[in-house]
């Protein structure tokens, strides 16, 4: 028999995903929907508006993955729609590059305290960021010098 995945069965639900789910719904209401596929792993979608001028689209389907090993792995967090990218602030694959893992638990992502609702609102922030990023040429906020192929090793995928 396999392993049970972090979030339980469908049958028997964990502790974990019934607090993700709720604190989603007091944070989001219905914004974003939880998604169960029949293979890999769950994921939240949904649709927000980022509310500023000159932008060509307002309105953006996030995606927030949560990833093998979670929660002592951060979930993922992608644009769906429209399609943006920034070279310094993105993976290849398109997730958003959110925190320094390096920076610890009590900046970045914490197992204990984060949760996808942490991770949907950096995805919000981030977007805000490009957009002011793409206007101004200058990234809000602390930028990391990472060099691109070196990093904590965590594998990326396609959304």
């Amino acid at each position: 028999m396999g392993k049970t995945a972090w979030w339980g069965t469908p049958e028997r639900v964990s502790a974990r995903l019934r607090l993700e789910v709720e604190m989603m719904r007091a944070a989001f209401d219905d914004t974003f929907r939880l998604v169960v596929p029949p293979e890999g792993e769950l994921y939240w979608i949904g649709e927000v508006e980022i509310n500023m001028r000159g932008i060509p689209e307002r309105m953006h389907t996030l995606k927030i993955v949560y990833a093998e090993g979670y929660p002592n792995r951060p979930a993922e967090a992608y644009v769906v729609k429209p399609r943006v990218y920034s070279e310094k602030h993105q993976f290849v694959d398109g997730q958003l590059c959110l925190f320094n893992p390096y920076d610890g638990v009590a900046y970045g992502w914490n197992p204990s305290t984060s949760t996808a609702v942490t991770v949907a609102g950096w995805a919000i922030q981030w977007l805000y960021a490009y957009y002011t990023w793409r206007a101004t040429g200058i990234w809000p906020g602390v930028e990391e010098r990472v060099h691109r192929t070196k990093g904590p090793g965590f594998q990326r995928r396609t959304p």
